[in-house]
């Protein structure tokens, strides 16, 4: 041939998006085959081998390649996938937020903003109830980017975006046991940044096992919120449990005091919050809880301990100091909020009054017995005498039962610890009247008691 035709000229194309910052126009122009997922941008390779392809396209004088492979198809609604698509695995970097279309809004704020878990918790379903899109180079209509960290930024009111490089540096690392709601479970990969890295916000546990919790997240194709096994579907022993350092003290245990607490001021002394006490709790703060109301009248409530694990001493020590304080209803349940704990730390309010002594029984005149109709000792109501009571009421119940010979069942005692055997004994008790069925429970009502005293 004569004369040769000049060789393609390839230059980069940069697509409109919803940003113009220079860092997302960069990283538009060096992205290149996008992985299922948000996954990290195809190798160099890639690009190699589809300019090779043009170019001996053009060689052979061909306007089309003869066998190129077939590009990457979009995943539709009908594709099969795996029963959890996994987290994305690359991410924006740290930025401030964005408005419409994409201009950086206001920078790092000057200190954490204090938040409450009730408010991580709404923050993070007001993108659920959206839902928003995964997409980490836009940013939603708040200003935060669309991907996982942008996301637990926007839960935690940052006020920039950040990644899961720096999340950790807004945060203290805890332990599983004491993950509560709005907490994160952070994986960065070090390494490979860009390789499983990934964040999630706890909800808290879906049973007792501990093995499920629910997860809020930001991941393709949009935000979530599903039951999660601890600690992710993949790479689970990479993850790791933090709590932001700026959370603010919120109400729990139905409280209305108007107690403040400590642990504005004094981290140590944070109400660690209401899911932390209760049944099947086992942690640190429920023997803290009992060893300040041992020192606070309460000692009386435990024949052993405090300790780790949460029992009736607990809540009834924690009860009988709410009502010290003249509390009732709801905010005398029991279970410590943030007005218990700040008075407790603080050495704040009205010790426990200690217990009235139980009425001593009338002997009668004949037999010696106690509880003739004339003295007959005052019921002193239903829940002296559940698990868990222990009680001057429970000691004397039970006396008068071995009395009427109805103590059987007793292989010590009597006590003034609610138990079993007393149980055992006053459904005996309630049988022998006649009685069946919710009659003969084996709690003492109004009825029982008169009987078995007269």
């Amino acid at each position: 041939m004569g004369s040769s035709a000049p060789g393609p000229v390839f230059e980069d194309f940069e697509p409109k998006g919803a940003c113009a910052c220079p860092g997302c126009a960069d990283r538009r122009r060096t992205r290149l085959l996008p992985v299922r997922d948000g996954g990290h941008p195809a190798a160099g390779g890639a690009r190699r081998a589809l300019v090779a392809a043009t170019a001996a396209s053009v060689v052979l004088g061909g306007g089309a390649v003869a066998a190129a492979a077939p590009a990457p198809q979009a995943e539709g609604p009908g594709t099969n996938r795996a029963a959890d698509p996994g987290p994305p695995t690359e991410q924006g970097g740290q930025s401030g937020l964005h408005g419409a279309p994409g201009r950086p809004a206001q920078g790092a704020p000057a200190h954490l903003r204090p938040i409450t878990r009730a408010e991580i918790i709404n923050r993070a379903k007001a993108w659920v109830a959206a839902p928003v899109p995964y997409n980490m180079d836009a940013f939603w209509t708040d200003g935060y980017r669309q991907d996982c960290s942008g996301f637990v930024s926007m839960a935690w009111d940052l006020g920039t975006n950040e990644w899961t490089g720096s999340l950790a540096q807004f945060a203290v690392r805890i332990t599983r046991d004491e993950l509560q709601p709005g907490d994160i479970l952070l994986f960065h990969n070090p390494s490979n940044p860009t390789k499983g890295s990934h964040v999630v916000i706890f909800g808290g546990w879906t049973d007792h096992t501990k093995s499920y919790y629910t997860a809020y997240e930001q991941t393709p194709p949009g935000t979530r919120k599903q039951a999660t096994p601890y600690a992710y579907w993949k790479n689970s022993a990479n993850y790791v449990p933090y709590r932001y350092k700026g959370l603010a003290t919120g109400t729990g245990g139905g409280e209305t005091g108007t107690a403040t607490d400590a642990g504005a001021q004094n981290p140590s002394a944070a109400f660690p919050g209401a899911s932390m006490f209760g049944p099947g709790a086992d942690n640190a703060h429920v023997t803290r809880l009992g060893q300040m109301l041992v020192k606070r009248g309460g000692a009386r409530f435990y024949t052993e301990g405090p300790g780790p694990r949460w029992g009736s001493a607990d809540l009834n020590a924690t009860r009988a100091f709410q009502q010290a304080q003249g509390w009732t209803g709801a905010d005398a349940d029991g279970i410590p909020g943030a007005a218990t704990w700040a008075l407790l730390v603080q050495g704040g309010g009205k010790d426990i009054a200690p217990a009235a002594p139980a009425p001593a029984p009338t002997p009668g005149p004949a037999t010696g017995q106690a509880g003739t109709p004339a003295g007959l000792p005052a019921y002193p109501g239903r829940s002296f005498f559940r698990v868990g009571q222990d009680n001057a009421y429970v000691t004397q119940l039970g006396r008068r039962l071995v009395a009427r010979g109805f103590g059987r069942y007793y292989t010590s005692g009597p006590g003034p610890r609610w138990g079993e055997a007393d149980r055992r004994n006053v459904e005996a008790f309630q049988r022998a009247q006649g009685w069946s069925g919710a009659e003969a429970d084996g709690y003492p009502g109004p009825e029982t008691w008169r009987r078995l005293f007269a």
